[in-house]
């Protein structure tokens, strides 16, 4: 499984970030695990309600690609799930984690 992240908006809306990528492979057995098991719950968790827009909220795109299948998460500071800012939180810590030499 393929999980990527991209953000943009914010205060700093004019600069676009690299989309962040996190494949499954590359993880250690329990690390995929909780991954899979974040995924799963945001998807199964939609957003309740659209709050109105916030201004300089930033919003988050996370794709997960598994075999044939794209799922594409979108949300936002301003309208975020639980689940999907704990799968936000987990990826976060990952890939900067992933960045470190």
């Amino acid at each position: 499984m393929k999980v990527t992240l991209e953000s943009y908006g914010g205060l700093a809306a004019a600069i676009r970030r690299r989309p962040a990528v996190l494949d499954t492979a590359a993880l250690p057995e329990n690390a995929a695990a909780e991954l899979t098991q974040l995924v799963a719950a945001a998807v199964a968790m939609p957003v309740e309600g659209r709050a109105d827009r916030a201004r300089d909220a930033m919003t988050c795109t996370i794709t997960v690609e598994d075999d044939d299948h794209a799922t594409v998460l979108e949300q936002s500071d301003a309208a975020m799930s639980p689940a999907f800012a704990a799968l936000l939180t987990w990826l976060k810590k990952h890939l900067a984690q992933q960045d470190q030499p």
